[in-house]
This record gives C-alpha cells, structure tokens and sequence, in this order.
C-alpha cells in the first residue's frame, strides 16, 4: 500500500519505520530539504539520534503532491502547526486520513477532526486519530506497544487496524473519536505535574494520587464535551495517561520536572530538540474548563505555574489543600465534582 506520512518528527518517523517493515511503500514528507536528505542519503532522522539504521524501503521528499497517490495519509504535525502546514502547502486528502498527533489548538480549542473539517473539508468517514501509550522511542526498538484507532467508520477503523498491526504493535478500535482525540491531548497536562511531583521529590504516592484525580478531570471536560466516560479508562485515556507521567521519554514530564528545578520556561522549550503538546493544551484545556464550568483543579494550577508565573511548589501545595470531599460525586448525595 502506498501511504503518506506528512511530518518526519520522531512519531512520523517511528510509524514510518513500523509501516515499511510491513511492506507498505512509506514515503515521509517535511520540509527541511536536510532532513529529507539525510533520510534519503544516510537512513537516519539527523534530529533524533535514536533513528538511526532505518530501513531501506522508506523514503522521503519536501513535494507536498506525495499525498496525490497515496492510498491512506498519516498526520504526525504537532497540533499548533497543523494548521499552518495544511495551508502553506496545499496537500491533497483525499484518501482516509489518519491523524496520529495529540492536542487542541490554542485560541479556537479546536479537536484536530474539528480543524481538518474546517481548514481540508475532511468528513468525519474519512477520518481515524491513533493514540495510546506509544514512545516513539520504542516503538522504533519494535518493543511491544498497544494503541487505539477511533473513527465514526467502523469499517475504516478496522481497515486501519489491518494496516498497522504487527505482532508488536497491537492495535485496538473504537467508534469514541471526542474520547480518544481528548484522552491523547489532556493526559500531557497532568505529565507535567507529574514532573513537578518529581522535581520537588514528593514520592510515588502523591503522584499515584495526582495520575488518579487528573484522569477523574479529563473524564469530566470529556463527558461534557460529548466524549463516552469508558473510553478513559482505556488506552488513549489511563493508558497514555500512565506512560507519560512515568516515563523517562516523556517530553511534558520532563518540562514539568525542571520548572520545579528552578528553570524557566522559556528556557525549557528554548532547549527541547521535540515539541511538548502540554504546554499549549494547558491553555486550551483551562480556557475548556472555563467555557464549560467544568472543575479541573490540577489543570488550573499548570495554568497558573506556565502562563501566570506561580511558583510549583505553591501550586503543587495549593492541590493538597483543597476542601476534602467524597472520591466521586455519587457519594453520599454530594454533588460537585
């Protein structure tokens, strides 16, 4: 099959290589010529030492018609760039298109099914986001890693899983497109709490505690969203959740890590070699909260500490002395969340 990955980052890349080791004719699209020449030239991605030796069978151009033949097209553009892209080069989709980025886009909080409708005229059958917990880094090592497709085509869901499972790539379907775009974008937020949880050397428990209440406020903004509650409780929602407060790859982990060791943000971002999602889906997801009247508490303290300048330690205090109440709203007749 001939597909089209539009954008060589690290995840572009990684899904590049797991589909030409299934013997479908991958061609990676970016506009840096070097990049493209290095792919070509030196089977390696030259921003991310970790992809070297890729394999033969995968190619790569800065032609935008790459998409004109291609039988399924792969997005892999950080979502505030999506946009950007999409106009300055004119891709043809045509083809189902498969969305594998996570995030809402500042400003018009915007799901990225919501932006391709608006700005490419992509109809919600010929659209299928993958999410899950899924480093690029090890996806490329072939470890074993499990994802979900979501479309509102069951029949381009199952499609897509034929195309991209391998033994080591398992892939899952569901028809929750709101709750798997949701799930992948808002786990990022509550990752760089985590990190601030590590910085500051607060201990396993409290971040067990912090992974848990941040997937009880991604549930909430999601089921008031439209988006159905079980699907957080699976791989694009607690799955994705864990791996990115845990892992030692986690970009907005890390982000989150050295604010609580002094660093400024801008300094963070300044010297990150991949984009980290979380800091503008904090935005997104706070303002989210605000238009919906949904209570995100751990959200609304990443937004104080990244755009507002609050000290996390005191934010991360300010958490632990919240009004104690019932674990879930049903309880004893309590009703706020």
């Amino acid at each position: 099959m001939r597909i089209a990955i539009i954008g060589a980052g690290s995840w572009g890349t990684a899904l590049g290589v797991l589909l030409t080791r299934k013997g479908h004719e991958v061609t990676l699209w970016t506009r840096s010529p070097e990049i493209a020449y290095a792919l070509l030239s030196e089977r390696r991605n030259p921003r991310f030492p970790f992809t070297n030796h890729l394999p033969q069978g995968l190619t790569a151009t800065t032609d935008p018609a790459v998409t004109e033949q291609a039988e399924l097209i792969v997005l892999a553009v950080p979502t505030q760039y999506l946009r950007t892209v999409l106009r300055e080069y004119s891709f043809r989709l045509s083809a189902p298109v498969i969305n594998a980025a996570k995030g809402i886009e500042q400003r018009t909080l915007l799901r990225i099914s919501q932006l391709l409708q608006e700005v490419a005229r992509i109809v919600p059958e010929q659209y299928v986001v993958l999410s899950g917990p899924s480093h690029a880094e090890e996806v490329l090592q072939g470890l074993p890693t499990a994802v979900v497709v979501a479309s509102e085509s069951a029949e381009l869901a199952r499609y897509v899983q034929q195309v991209f499972s391998s033994p080591a790539f398992r892939v899952y379907t569901s028809s929750d497109v709101i709750g798997v775009e949701l799930g992948g974008a808002l786990k990022n937020v509550i990752a760089i709490a985590a990190g601030i949880v590590d910085g500051l050397g607060l201990g396993h428990n409290a971040k067990a505690a912090l992974i848990t209440r941040g997937l009880a406020e991604i549930q909430r903004l999601g089921i008031a969203l439209g988006a159905e509650a079980q699907t957080f409780t699976g791989l694009s929602g607690l799955g994705d959740l864990v791996v990115t407060c845990t892992s030692p790859y986690s970009r907005n982990r890390s982000v989150g890590e050295r604010l609580a060791q002094g660093e400024k943000l801008e300094r963070i971002l300044a010297t990150m070699s991949m984009v980290a999602e979380g800091v503008p889906t904090t935005l997104s997801a706070y303002e989210l909260s605000q238009r919906t009247g949904v209570e995100m508490p751990i959200t609304a303290q990443m937004y104080a500490v990244l755009f507002e300048g609050k000290a996390p330690r005191q934010a991360a205090e300010e958490l632990l002395l919240r009004t104690a109440k019932a674990e879930h709203w049903w309880n004893y007749s309590q009703t706020s969340p």
